[in-house]
């Protein structure tokens, strides 16, 4: 049970262990990680994961951009899953990722699945066991990694988000879109259903009325209408759009990374546990809190009349 005493432990424990390690500079393998001093020093680091995704770390924000023009951005058909999940693991092995961005390159943020991969099926004899299987093993650990970060995350909607696209969004805790954004649920229009956990992520996005009607029109709405209904939390014009969304990443990273973990721990099972649970589970981690190097530099720089410095 996710209230547990077992589950509240582990997660004690992973913070622990998270905070002795931090990743090399890429140098164009996978990263190896070493020993972490609280006063070790950051700095920007930007590389291309393979042929989907930039990686960009500065400080304690990550931003993730999808960059394969040709494909505008698809999802399916290329490296995008495994390019995605490889990203997660890193940020997760890393203590010093406070805020992770989402974002897209171009007019495009994700125009979900590749329609010509999908004239695969309709080509080959692959069985329905096999389809399913390449679903399981494919698109559907992008919602496990990247929604199951600890750390927040911010969709910074650039452009189109179609399908899965707009999924992707969805897997992100707030998602912030330019003026020229466009959204659609749009499964439905090609003949098949949210495979990569749409039917989950909308309705706790938008409410179940509002999920429904985009995924049985897979009809288009724009930024306004986005904003209307809760899918976004601002819209702003194109060109501001990643300054807002690195605005609002720094204002987060300001505050104890611990605290940010814990915190978005407790809005996730809030919206699946009881309110009885939810308070032990929010005692628990408090007890925790408490008593980190954070909560006391915190005390201390208000006394004090301070900023708080926090590592």
């Amino acid at each position: 049970m996710a209230g547990s005493s077992t589950g509240t432990v582990g997660w004690a424990r992973n913070f622990s262990t998270a905070r002795s390690l931090r990743w090399n500079s890429f140098d164009g393998g996978w990263p190896r990680p070493t020993a972490l001093t609280t006063d070790a020093p950051l700095c920007v680091r930007s590389f291309r994961l393979h042929t989907f995704l930039k990686y960009e770390q500065d400080s304690g924000v990550v931003t993730l951009t999808m960059s394969q023009p040709e494909t505008r951005n698809a999802l399916t058909g290329n490296s995008a899953v495994d390019e995605f999940v490889a990203a997660c693991a890193r940020i997760a092995a890393d203590p010093t990722v406070k805020v992770v961005i989402v974002t897209g390159e171009g007019d495009v943020f994700s125009s979900g699945g590749n329609v010509k991969d999908m004239r695969r099926h309709l080509d080959d004899a692959a069985s329905l066991t096999s389809i399913r299987d390449e679903y399981r093993h494919g698109i559907q650990r992008l919602p496990l990694a990247l929604y199951g970060l600890e750390v927040p995350t911010i969709a910074a909607v650039n452009g189109f988000a179609l399908g899965a696209g707009c999924d992707l969004a969805c897997m992100c805790d707030i998602r912030i879109a330019s003026e020229n954004a466009k959204f659609a649920e749009s499964f439905v229009k090609v003949g098949i259903v949210p495979g990569d956990g749409g039917a989950w992520l909308l309705p706790r996005a938008v409410g179940m009325s509002k999920a429904a009607e985009m995924s049985f029109t897979g009809d288009m709405i724009d930024g306004p209408d986005a904003l209307a209904c809760g899918l976004v939390s601002r819209v702003v014009p194109k060109e501001e759009l990643m300054a807002a969304a690195r605005a609002l990443a720094a204002r987060i990273a300001a505050n104890p990374g611990a605290a940010l973990r814990l915190t978005k721990r407790l809005l996730r099972e809030g919206q699946r546990l009881g309110l009885e649970s939810l308070l032990e589970m929010s005692a628990a981690f408090q007890a925790m809190a408490h008593k980190s190097p954070e909560h006391e530099e915190a005390v201390m720089a208000f006394v004090e009349k301070r900023a708080p410095r926090f590592g």
